[in-house]
């Protein structure tokens, strides 16, 4: 009986230690060894779709991989630097912590023409959304949605190579540690050895820093809207061909006006200094007297 409560009282023991808390370095090895973060889901308000808007990807259908969005849109040049500010104001309603804006560029290229850009970093949860209802907002300024792409690189996969690269150079490093804690170790070796250890140093701690922006890719979805002008959206499509033509006669009489008026202001100064010579002349010609008929009769 005594001997079945040792046996009992062993096993809790060995139970109790194996449940027991890990050590730094086996907490870290555990979490390297598959790297697929569990993404909240995204608020039941995030579900609404805006029409027109590209159906984008979820991160939690997609866990590890880092998603960058690019849109680009067309608007009247008066009305995009509200825009972007109505892209920023929402950014900055969102809070730092979701949403930073990194860069921001307004240029008028010339008359009626202006080209903008507004980059963001967002929580990956509410990247998606924030692009449909910047999507909606150009539309509500008239303007129209001409081009969108997101990209994806799979961050999760690169975490776990980097992992497995570094516990195996970190079992290289052990090995070379105990080659050198030999005594009876020749000296030229022992130089190869210590040279050895300092490049796989500097490869585990380049693999630290890589995996480290892996993470920062995962944590923070770049999204970047482009602006432009271009004509308004009418009520019918804007590609039709009635619509072309109006476009291209009234670009076409733009071009002919611009012409004449060039042409005026080039011409124009020397053709006014002719005409005043002109009349001038005219004024202050000498006159030359004309012989009467009875002069040209006597004459002959």
């Amino acid at each position: 009986m005594r001997w079945a409560s040792g046996s009992a009282l062993l096993v809790l023991a060995s139970a109790t230690a194996a449940c027991g808390p890990a050590t730094q370095s086996e907490r870290e090895s555990a979490s390297e060894q598959s790297y697929a973060p569990n993404v909240a889901p995204a608020p039941a308000e995030m579900a609404a779709d805006v029409a027109g808007a590209p159906a984008g990807v979820r991160v939690t259908a997609a866990p590890g991989v880092a998603f960058n969005y690019r849109y680009a849109f067309s608007l009247p040049a008066e009305r995009i630097a509200a825009a972007q500010e109505e892209h920023a104001a929402a950014c900055e309603k969102l809070g730092v912590a979701r949403c930073r804006i990194t860069g921001m560029r307004y240029q008028l290229a010339g008359e009626d023409r202006v080209q903008a850009m507004l980059a963001f970093k967002l929580d990956p949860t509410l990247a998606r959304q924030f692009g449909k209802e910047g999507i909606a907002a150009i539309q509500k300024a008239e303007g129209t949605l001409v081009d969108a792409e997101i990209t994806g690189t799979d961050a999760g996969a690169e975490i776990n190579r980097l992992a497995a690269e570094r516990a195996r150079l970190s079992e290289e490093l052990a090995r070379i540690d105990r080659e050198l804690a030999r005594t009876n170790l020749p000296a030229s070796e022992r130089a190869e050895l210590q040279t050895q250890r300092a490049e796989i140093a500097q490869r585990i701690e380049a693999g630290r820093t890589s995996s480290g922006e892996q993470r920062e890719s995962l944590a923070n979805t770049p999204m970047t809207f482009d602006y432009r002008s271009g004509r308004a959206v009418r009520g019918f499509d804007a590609g039709a061909p009635l619509t072309s033509s109006l476009d291209l006669l009234a670009a076409s009489a733009q071009a002919t006006l611009a012409f004449v008026l060039g042409a005026i202001a080039v011409l124009g100064p020397p053709a006014l200094v002719a005409l005043i010579g002109l009349l001038v002349w005219r004024r202050f010609r000498p006159r030359v007297r004309r012989p009467k008929a009875a002069e040209v009769e006597a004459g002959v």
